[in-house]
């Protein structure tokens, strides 16, 4: 079979019509005798799929060379008679240590030149020949033997991309990776501005990855590095991923990206995935814990450009943050429906029996300390039955937005830098406080690289943009020139590719789409300090700024040194906010746009703490408050989750959720 782009397989291929509902399997850790009873409670819990072998290195591998596939092939077999799918995992996240022992040059460092020893888990070098030699050897074989096998349904690269390597090896790489981007030493200088601080390099040689700095490193130089870091995590998981293609051309291809992590371009990255997959974990304290999930779940949806793997979340209490809380009863339900109604057609966790020894023996499992018996279980099991109940009816449909909120870890890179005028302005704090925005507004939201086609979008949201190429410059302003709306958060548009800061502090063709004459300066705020505008208050930024006088509206800043120069522009389509507006400004401002585009709530009145979802023909109902709550849903529709008769309203207890067919 091809595995073009327009030809390769998908999730769908491996769900037909369920949804898959599973977890992190770990059976090495336990005697055989426990598999049968693992087996027996996964049938009765609805479990579907299981990903297994993701830290088995050390047991398929025990000595170089040696392989140990019969305790495999034993669970491979019992796993099929039970009729529970295998997503089997590459097991080169975690290296034995016969090879860190043999090759010390598979072991990363960190920018002060020290080992990661083993003993944890991601520690290799994403450079290192040796190891991508052992990590092909043992991924071939593993393709090799389970190819043909009845259970497996789908291919799990390595687990959680991740690391970093400072050392000689990667140096080598990165100049070689420097090379190919920028030709020659005197474009690379220049691209690096390298005529500042005498930092001009002579000889390849020379060049090296940002280490320890006695001062300031070169952010230019920094943002290549983080480039070429992706690269190199990148090339390793295609190394794989084409070796078990060519095994099984037919079965589909991810890995586990980690939610808005900095080390991956994840744009990038979902390109080489046949299923994107995520792993996702908010704070069950957190009162925006709902809010985060959707950011996460719109993102990856996004780069899926249609259904998606939710490949890891908590049944209960993880084992990572300074307090460690279990969800309350409810929660992991309505967080799962969640998933699934914006987009998800996998939901799984990790892992399936939490383990009694190790470094996450405090990490839940699906069938946690207390056993069968445990109330994190008996959910488990009835969230199984309500995810095959409306399987067949939510399978494959997809999610729509009118809005998309443009994203690119290219430009987050260069913007956190450690010189710039203020440390408080920290992106994803940014961009999440503007898709709460828009999420409180009860809108449904895509995500975007700058890059990519917008036509589909009446509106799209910049939160902040700190670097922007030409291309993307040239996309805003045809999104707006065909008459969409665009809505623009202050940093955006300051610097090119290589982080150069453009003429006028900002591209001139957004100066003149937000009729802005002339930024004279910034104006950080203290953490905790605002600024008065007509309305409402800014936080974290304000900026110095003289309009041209083309705009239709302008809000000013109120007092200070501001006082009356615009804090808002808005001139036609296009809105610059040179702060950011407290919650619910902010929350307003982008509900008037939304509105002046002609874009609505799925319903209309929802209550706040209600959550309302589209997917496909299906209307997703989920109460993230405090108290239960009745929900007016004009007509009569079948609720899937209860078989019930619904007209003109719903009523949601608390952590409840209803998902309507009309």
């Amino acid at each position: 079979m091809d595995a073009s782009p327009t030809n390769r397989p998908t999730l769908a291929d491996v769900t037909r019509g369920r949804i898959l509902f599973g977890g992190d399997y770990n059976p090495e850790q336990w005697p055989e005798e426990t598999w049968h009873e693992d087996v027996r409670l996964m049938r009765a819990a609805g479990v579907n799929s299981v990903t297994v072998g993701v830290f088995s290195w050390s047991r398929l591998e025990p000595t170089p060379g040696k392989r140990d596939f019969g305790w495999l092939d034993r669970l491979m077999d019992l796993l099929h008679e039970a009729g529970v799918g295998v997503v089997l995992a590459t097991p080169t996240a975690s290296p034995p240590p016969w090879l860190g022992h043999l090759h010390p040059e598979t072991l990363p460092r960190d920018e002060d030149g020290h080992v990661e020893w083993w003993g944890g888990r991601q520690h290799f070098s994403h450079s290192s020949a040796a190891y991508r030699r052992h990590a092909a050897a043992i991924t071939e074989d593993l393709a090799a033997r389970y190819a043909r096998h009845p259970a497996l349904t789908m291919w799990h690269i390595n687990n959680e991309y991740c690391t970093y390597d400072w050392g000689d090896e990667a140096a080598a790489r990165f100049r070689d990776w420097l090379r190919h981007r920028h030709g020659t030493l005197a474009a690379l200088n220049e691209a690096w501005g390298t005529a500042f601080w005498s930092q001009d390099y002579g000889d390849w040689e020379q060049v090296l990855p940002p280490r320890r700095a006695h001062y300031l490193k070169n952010p230019a130089q920094v943002l290549d590095f983080r480039r070429f870091t992706s690269d190199m995590l990148l090339e390793c998981f295609t190394a794989e991923r084409d070796i078990v293609r060519r095994h099984t051309p037919h079965l589909p291809v991810t890995t586990n990206f980690m939610p808005l992590w900095a080390g991956q371009d994840a744009w990038r990255w979902a390109e080489e995935e046949d299923v994107v997959s995520v792993d996702l974990y908010p704070d069950p304290r957190d009162p925006l814990g709902a809010q985060s999930g959707a950011l996460v779940q719109d993102m990856t949806r996004s780069q899926a450009r249609g259904p998606w793997m939710l490949m890891e979340q908590a049944a209960g209490a993880v084992n990572w943050r300074g307090v460690n809380h279990p969800k309350p009863r409810g929660l992991n339900r309505l967080w799962t429906l969640q998933a699934v109604a914006r987009g998800a057609d996998a939901v799984c966790y990790f892992q399936w029996r939490q383990s009694r020894q190790g470094a996450e023996k405090f990490h839940s499992g699906m069938l946690g300390h207390a056993g069968p018996r445990g109330r994190t279980h008996q959910e488990i099991r009835q969230l199984g039955a309500d995810l095959a109940r409306i399987a067949p009816h939510v399978h494959g449909g997809r999610v729509t937005a009118d809005i998309a909120v443009l994203h690119d870890w290219h430009s987050w890179w260069a913007g956190d830098q450690e010189a710039r005028p203020s440390r408080a302005t920290d992106y994803p704090h940014i961009l999440g406080a503007w898709h709460r925005a828009l999420w409180q507004a009860h809108l449904t939201t895509d995500f975007a690289h700058p890059e990519h086609d917008l036509s589909a979008y009446r509106m799209v949201v910049v939160p902040q943009l700190y670097l922007l190429t030409d291309a993307a410059v040239d996309n805003l302003l045809a999104h707006v020139a065909r008459g969409g709306t665009l809505v623009c958060g202050y940093m955006t548009g300051l610097a090119d590719e290589n982080d150069r800061i453009r003429p006028g502090t900002m591209d001139a063709r957004l100066r003149d789409l937000f009729g802005i004459r002339t930024l004279h300066e910034w104006w950080p705020l203290e953490e905790g300090e605002s600024v008065r505008c007509a309305g409402f208050r800014g936080t974290l930024w304000s900026e110095e700024l003289e309009a041209d006088g083309t705009a239709d509206e302008t809000t000013p800043y109120q007092g200070g040194e501001l006082d009356g120069l615009p804090a808002v522009l808005r001139k036609g389509r296009a809105w610059y906010l040179s702060t950011l507006p407290e919650p619910e400004p902010l929350r307003a401002l982008l509900t008037r746009a939304a509105a002046a585009a002609g874009i609505r709530p799925p319903l209309d009145g929802l209550p706040d703490h209600v959550e309302a979802v589209r997917r496909g023909a299906l209307l997703f109902l989920l109460n993230h408050g405090p108290e239960p709550v009745t929900v007016d849903v004009p007509g009569t529709h079948h609720d899937l989750l209860t078989g019930a008769t619904r007209t003109d309203r719903v009523t949601l207890a608390h952590r409840g959720a209803a998902v309507l067919r009309p």
